[in-house]
């Protein structure tokens, strides 16, 4: 038998997280490993029960969301995190995928599409659509995009030509299959050049990738 995805919850609302474990329940293939009502929980929880996801609230009273996922995705074997939010247009469902985070998905999303992201994340694909990904980042582009842009520019600049071009296609929301065939290349060979990216820029995932390619401007020199 496959083993279940272990899930963590972490809201500071108990009746969110009863909604949660009851939708959750109902997934064969989820098991529910833990719950916190705050990020300061967290630390200590996933030491304990080794979730492979965690369905992350932003704002919590004491330690935040978005404190708590920084500090997840810089552990050795860090765990895949789900934002949970009530805005999808939010600076700090930004800098949550910024920090690692692999998706987010809304509080009022219906509960089937949930148990799916929980799903996709733990197979490691992220849960962001290239349409989301790109309203958000023009919702953060006033905030010192200069700066940003040199620091972006600076780091892209260690990729060679086969590795930058991967990159934008990660930027503009394709697949390893259409990267490969775009760029004439196995699929394989794609996903050798991902962990090359992702290895070189010192990211966690496919949305980091993403968000750096926008911040150094190479989609832009792609579309002219």
């Amino acid at each position: 038998m496959t083993a279940k995805i272990r899930l963590l919850l972490v809201d500071d609302d108990p009746l969110v997280r009863a909604g949660l474990s009851f939708m959750m329940g109902g997934a064969d293939d989820i098991e529910i490993v833990g719950e916190a009502a705050d990020g300061s929980e967290v630390d200590a929880l996933v030491d304990r029960t080794r979730p492979d996801v965690v369905l992350m609230d932003i704002r919590m009273p004491t330690v935040d969301g978005l404190a708590a996922t920084e500090r997840l995705r810089s552990r050795r074997d860090a765990p895949q995190v789900v934002v949970l939010t009530t805005f999808h247009a939010d600076e700090q469902v930004l800098r949550a995928l910024r920090a690692g985070a692999a998706g987010f998905v809304l509080k009022d999303t219906p509960p089937a599409e949930i148990v799916e992201a929980v799903r996709r994340v733990a197979a490691g694909d992220p849960v962001l659509s290239p349409t989301v990904t790109r309203q958000l980042m023009a919702h953060a582009a006033g905030s010192a995009p200069d700066t940003r842009r040199a620091k972006a520019r600076s780091r892209v600049a260690v990729l060679n030509d086969r590795e930058r071009g991967v990159a934008v296609a990660v930027g503009r929301g394709a697949s390893n299959a259409e990267i490969a065939a775009e760029l004439f290349m196995s699929v394989a060979t794609v996903k050798t050049h991902v962990s090359r990216v992702l290895a070189k820029l010192d990211l966690n995932n496919r949305v980091q990738i993403a968000l750096l390619t926008y911040d150094a401007g190479l989609l832009e020199e792609e579309g002219r």
